[in-house]
């Protein structure tokens, strides 16, 4: 049993195969139909694909001038892409702890570390589970700071009725496989600010601005740009986004249920504020229980799992560098330390969950 397997069918292939009539693979009209959908789903004026939500990040960042003395206030459990992106700039990431039910940041620690030389928040919106944004906002507006929703796993999360990536000052996607949609490798920047937009327009093809038969080239840019044969791909999956939040919300409830009264674990939890679309289905082990031997145990009963993501504080880069120690931000550290990823994805059907449970049920006891 695989940890997620992205839905794909016919859809994608006549998308592609548009594209590959044309003759114009490089990004053009169907990545602008792809970000005019996002754009559409987000509910934000703006949205530019990019070639990653790594790139997505880094170019948001660029875009609101974040450079060397700055510090910007990440989430302290995510993939390490997100903090990666402030070091490549040369300001310093200040970690902050999480809420352990959500496996979001905890505003009560992010008001704690925001500094003069304090610029942005990273908020990550966590397995398809959104921050609690409304404390969020009120720091930010307080303290002058831009917003970058990281909402890598939040196509389609909604907190109380607005969409992810619509809150902030600018939002980022992820298209990975492991994502609910997906265009192999793909990311996405949303925004309603014009000028952060132009700038983003700028610097995504080069710093190029066409003159006549060619171009100008006003900054040095990037080539972040996503293809068009991904774009087509992106255009079929998000046809498919309803249905596919549908399907894993109804497979998340049956495990859920599955799953309750098995001593030693703890479900995710539906936020007060909703919208969870369980891009992915993380529980925690209790205190003594050994969860890298269960992921070992599960593997050979034919069942991948993997951890939550990362504390990075733990990880020796930042350890090194910026000088955290392990356990420094305790809800992350035992996140880290504690979180358990099940499979779980559209294709799924009744007798899979029961097989996972028995199988979790074998390693547990």
């Amino acid at each position: 049993m695989r940890l997620n397997i992205p839905y794909t069918d016919l859809r994608e292939l006549e998308e592609i195969a548009k594209v590959l009539k044309t003759g114009f693979f490089t990004q053009g009209p169907k990545v602008a139909e792809f970000e005019g959908l996002v754009a559409q789903l987000v509910g934000s004026r703006y949205a530019f694909a990019t070639s990653s939500c790594t790139t997505a990040l880094h170019l948001a960042l660029v875009a609101l001038g974040i450079g060397p003395g700055d510090e910007v206030l990440v989430a302290d459990f995510t993939f390490p892409a997100t903090a990666n992106v402030v070091v490549q700039l040369g300001a310093v990431p200040v970690l902050v702890d999480i809420r352990l039910d959500t496996f979001t940041i905890d505003p009560d620690d992010l008001r704690a570390r925001i500094t003069p030389r304090s610029r942005a928040i990273i908020p990550v919106h966590a397995f398809g589970c959104s921050a609690d944004m409304e404390p969020i906002l009120e720091i930010a507006r307080q303290h002058h700071l831009a917003v970058l929703e990281d909402a890598a796993c939040a196509i389609g999360t909604t907190y109380h009725g607005r969409y992810c990536g619509s809150m902030g000052t600018l939002g980022a996607f992820s298209f990975h496989p492991r994502k609910v949609i997906t265009t192999g490798e793909g990311g996405m920047i949303t925004t309603d600010d014009e000028t952060l937009a132009e700038r983003i327009r700028l610097l995504r093809s080069h710093g190029g601005v066409r003159s006549g038969y060619w171009y100008e080239y006003e900054a040095a840019g990037f080539n972040y740009r996503l293809s068009d044969i991904l774009g087509a791909m992106g255009v079929a999956q998000m046809e498919k986004l309803p249905r596919l939040i549908e399907r894993k919300r109804l497979l998340a409830a049956g495990l859920k249920q599955r799953l309750a009264g098995i001593a030693g674990l703890s479900l995710p939890v539906e936020p007060a504020w909703g919208g969870h679309i369980y891009q992915s289905f993380v529980v925690m082990v209790d205190e003594g229980i050994d969860r890298d031997r269960m992921v070992a145990d599960l593997r050979a009963l034919d069942i991948e799992t993997t951890l939550g993501t990362y504390a990075l504080h733990d990880q020796p880069f930042f350890q090194r560098t910026y000088g955290y120690s392990s356990g420094q931000l305790p809800h992350s550290h035992a996140a880290f330390r504690r979180s358990l990823t099940l499979p779980l994805y559209p294709q799924m059907e009744e007798h899979d969950l029961d097989f996972l449970v028995e199988g979790i049920k074998k390693v547990l006891y």
